[in-house]
């Protein structure tokens, strides 16, 4: 049941309010006591010519909750509900239990297409943790919308296009070696790109050359065209490596190359349109009502830019997928750029842009961390990785070994791996994606902080209780007499289950994956305090016990769904 919806309802006729700016209005109480939701009676203040403590006071009496599992008070200028704590729990539990890996699920998006365009790395070029950001920030988001009942097209728009290509054909006939490219194909690609920008500075013919090259890729030439395919199939066999590592996959991998020839008809719109101007040689359309400089859509020497194959994109995505969203998962400090975009898009006549969303996110740092990386001052994600995985080891077998328990070399590689690699994720994940991320080993691996091992940790302990009672012979749990979870500890929990669903929601609303987390990490912590106050598999009373174990069941059900939301995987024991 949608308690909050039911509340909106009887609120709006109570009040004469619109049931969805009640929605909006409605909020939790900071304290349990307080009651489980409160409307603020000031929006009322002015319509009713009278102080919001008097509104509450009258209205709330006048409130009939005969069959409702409502109580009603009134608290100063607030309106609060009660929630039977039996109602409350038959019903959350209960749903869970029955509903299981659909718990949260919704058809909210059936029939609508959402295109996320994420990771997006650069072809011929190392993977680095700037690169896990969107990677993992839009393997989040895109799980998110279906968990709504979106169609989701996940698209990889590879790097592998642009002026660098030019340069890199021209320092691979120079100083390629086919051996070392073999070996280690985004090492050699490196290393003669960055010979390649050495050596420019002494010999400025090799920027013509590389000009030139570009030029003959463009055009389609044979040789250019070839080596062009080689560096890119090379690069996606390297990236597509973390990419499992990372359980990240794509339904689309059309990279910027894919719409170079569909850019000749953007430019015929804009001009036909009389947007297209020229100025100091290039084509560009003026964005001065905008408040934004001009958008390059053609470089002077006629070849094109970022902005040119993304307004491609977007016009061939809108014809293919009929998009309710397009969402870029890129970051922040490209906002220019997508705002250019955008307007360009809208003033050209294409409605679509207004359903073109670009979702920012900030900055990696380090505090205290080392890294044997291969590239000098770029901290690889194939070393953070390691270096997780190598940690969180570590600390599983020593826990092992301290309670004597015996554990195979490949449980400990299974669980080490997952729970390092979700370590890294999480962190990415766990707070407002325009936050700037700084990485601590002692931050990202605590057991009890914040953390993916605390939720991870939380979930195999809760798994080990439900098969110790299978083990026992309890059964029925799917039968349980539910309106027994009355405790304070118990009615925490509870509530705290509850709301996730609308932090999927939430989540979706704002591209926000941190709202799940903040929830999951509520759901642990309230969890934890439950199984700590209370008596699970030792209560006298079996009825309740069993009641609690059916708890415990629904809770491992949320935790390993809303990991999963966000591309965690759990481990069933540590």
């Amino acid at each position: 049941m949608d308690y909050k919806q039911q509340i909106a309802d009887i609120l709006s006729e109570k009040t004469g309010l619109d049931r969805e700016n009640i929605l909006k209005l409605v909020e939790i109480p900071p304290k349990q006591d307080m009651g489980d939701y409160a409307f603020p009676c000031f929006v009322l203040a002015k319509t009713l010519h009278k102080a919001p403590p008097v509104i509450a006071s009258e209205i709330a009496p006048a409130i009939d909750v005969t069959g409702t599992p409502f109580k009603v008070k009134n608290v100063g200028p607030y309106i609060n509900f009660f929630i039977d704590r039996s109602a409350l729990a038959s019903d959350v539990v209960g749903r869970i239990v029955a509903e299981g890996d659909d718990y949260g699920s919704s058809e909210t998006g059936a029939g609508k297409n959402v295109i996320v365009e994420y990771s997006s790395p650069n072809i011929a070029k190392p993977f680095h943790v700037g690169h896990a950001f969107t990677t993992i920030l839009g393997n989040s988001l895109s799980r998110i919308y279906r968990k709504l009942g979106y169609n989701v097209i996940r698209m990889n728009h590879l790097g592998d296009y642009g002026t660098q290509f030019g340069k890199l054909i021209t320092a691979y006939r120079l100083w390629g070696d086919e051996e070392a490219l073999n070996k280690d194909p985004i090492g050699e690609l490196l290393r003669i790109y960055v010979k390649f920008h050495q050596e420019e500075k002494k010999d400025p013919s090799l920027t013509t050359s590389a000009r030139e090259n570009f030029r003959k890729l463009e055009e389609g030439c044979p040789e250019e065209v070839e080596l062009w395919q080689k560096f890119r199939d090379m690069s996606l066999v390297v990236f597509n490596q973390l990419y499992r590592r990372l359980g990240v996959e794509f339904d689309n991998y059309n990279g910027e190359s894919f719409y170079s020839d569909k850019i000749p008809e953007i430019v015929d719109i804009l001009n036909e349109k009389g947007l297209l101007v020229e100025s100091e040689g290039a084509k560009v359309v003026m964005l001065d009502d905008e408040g934004l400089p001009p958008c390059i859509i053609l470089k002077s020497d006629n070849t094109t830019i970022y902005a040119s194959r993304d307004l491609a994109s977007a016009l061939y995505r809108y014809r293919t997928y009929n998009f309710d969203k397009n969402i870029y998962v890129v970051g922040g400090t490209q906002a220019l750029h997508f705002k250019q975009v955008f307007a360009v898009l809208k003033k050209a006549g294409f409605d679509f842009a207004d359903n073109c969303e670009h979702v920012a996110f900030g900055l990696v740092k380090f505090k205290g961390m080392t890294f044997s990386t291969r590239e000098g001052n770029i901290v690889l994600l194939e070393d953070l990785l390691d270096e997780a995985v190598s940690k969180t080891r570590e600390i599983i077998v020593r826990n092992a070994e301290e309670r004597g328990q015996d554990m195979s070399e490949e449980e400990i590689n299974d669980i080490s791996e997952k729970l390092g690699i979700g370590a890294v994720i999480y962190t990415y994940v766990k707070s407002g994606r325009e936050r700037d991320i700084v990485f601590t080993w002692e931050d990202m691996l605590d057991f009890n902080g914040d953390t993916a091992p605390y939720l991870i940790y939380t979930y195999a302990r809760t798994r080990s209780i439900l098969r110790k009672a299978s083990d026992s012979g309890i059964t029925g749990i799917e039968n349980a007499d539910l309106t027994v979870l009355t405790g304070d500890d118990e009615y925490a929990l509870i509530r705290a289950l509850s709301e996730l669903p609308e932090s999927i929601v939430k989540a979706a609303s704002s591209n926000e994956p941190f709202m799940i987390a903040r929830q999951i990490s509520e759901i642990a912590r309230a969890h934890n305090r439950f199984y700590n106050n209370s008596n699970i598999l030792n209560c006298d009373d079996e009825k309740l016990k069993t009641a609690r174990l059916a708890l415990c069941d629904a809770v491992c059900t949320a935790i390993r769904e809303g990991l999963d939301l966000l591309g965690i995987n759990v481990v069933e024991r540590m």
